[in-house]
C-alpha cells in the first residue's frame, strides 16, 4: 500500500486485540489503527480513505485479520453509476422524502430513530448498548469535514447518514433509518441521495466502506453498479455477482 508523503509523518501506533468478527461466524478481527489530528488531518483522511481505511471518532482503521481478506473497500463512481430497475422504483416511491445536509450535532430525535433502527437490525451487537452520550460521541467527535444527511417526510425524520466530505467524494460512515418502513427501502434511498449530491457537487465517488464476502449484511453494496473495489492493483471495477437484493 502506498500513501504519499505529507508534511507530518503518519504513525500507525497499534493494532487492536483480536475480537469476535461481527460479520462472519467463527472468525476474529484485528484492525490497524491510527489517530487523525493536527493541520494535516484533512489531507491524511483523504489519502487513507483512498487507501481503504474507515473513520470512527478521531481514528481511522483498516482490517488486518491474518489470512482473512473478506473485507473489500468499495466505492461508487458516480459519473457512470446506473441505478437498477429496483433502485429507480425506490427513488420514485420516496419522492416525498427531502434530504438536507446538517451540522454533526446529535439530537434526541436522531437518537430515537437510531435506537429503533439498532434494536430492529442489530439488537445482538455492541451498538445496542449505546446511550445518548455514546451516540453524541459518534456523531460529534471528528477532526475532519463531517456532516449529517437527514431525510425527512412531512417534517418527520425517517433516515440519516453520518458522512465525511472528502476532496474526491463522500464517505458514508454510518446510516440508519425507520426500519418499520421496510417496503420504502430507505437504506437504498440514502445511497441514491448521496450519489445525486456527489454529482451536484462535482465529486467523483461515494465510498461505501467494506463489502464483505459471505456477509448478508454487506451484500447490498454490490448492487450499486458499476462499483469499484480496492485491490493489489488499485481501484478496479468490481461485480462479485453474489449479492442478495436487500435493504442495508
Amino acid at each position: 500500500m502506498f500513501i504519499r508523503q505529507t508534511t507530518a509523518p503518519l504513525r500507525f501506533f497499534r493494532t487492536t486485540p483480536a475480537l469476535r468478527c461481527p460479520y462472519l461466524p467463527n472468525r476474529f478481527e484485528t484492525k490497524l489503527v491510527t489517530e487523525l489530528g493536527g493541520p494535516d488531518a484533512l489531507d491524511l483522511h483523504d489519502q487513507l480513505t483512498d487507501a481503504g481505511f474507515r473513520r470512527s471518532h478521531h481514528y481511522v482503521y483498516k482490517p488486518l485479520c491474518g489470512t482473512c481478506r473478506a473485507c473489500v473497500p468499495v466505492r461508487i463512481p458516480v459519473a457512470t453509476f446506473t441505478p437498477s430497475r429496483s433502485q429507480r422504483r425506490t427513488w420514485r416511491a420516496n419522492q416525498a422524502v427531502c434530504g438536507a445536509v446538517v451540522p454533526p450535532m446529535a439530537t434526541s430525535e436522531q437518537f430515537s430513530l437510531f435506537s429503533r433502527y439498532v434494536a430492529a437490525r442489530h439488537g445482538d451487537g455492541d451498538m445496542a448498548e449505546m446511550d445518548f452520550d455514546d451516540y453524541r460521541a459518534m456523531i460529534e467527535e471528528s477532526p475532519v469535514d463531517t456532516h449529517l444527511v437527514e431525510l425527512r417526510e412531512d417534517g418527520r425524520l425517517v433516515a440519516a447518514c453520518l458522512t465525511d466530505w472528502l476532496g474526491n467524494g463522500i464517505s458514508a460512515v454510518y446510516s440508519f433509518f425507520e426500519a418499520r418502513l421496510r417496503r420504502r427501502a430507505l437504506g437504498v434511498q440514502i445511497v441514491l441521495w448521496l450519489v445525486e449530491e456527489a454529482k451536484r457537487r462535482g465529486l467523483p465517488y461515494v465510498y461505501l466502506g467494506y463489502w464483505i464476502e459471505g456477509s448478508g449484511k454487506m451484500a447490498y453494496k454490490a448492487l450499486y453498479q458499476p462499483l469499484e473495489a480496492l485491490g493489489a492493483a488499485g481501484w478496479e471495477p468490481f461485480d462479485p455477482g453474489s449479492a442478495e437484493p436487500c435493504d442495508p
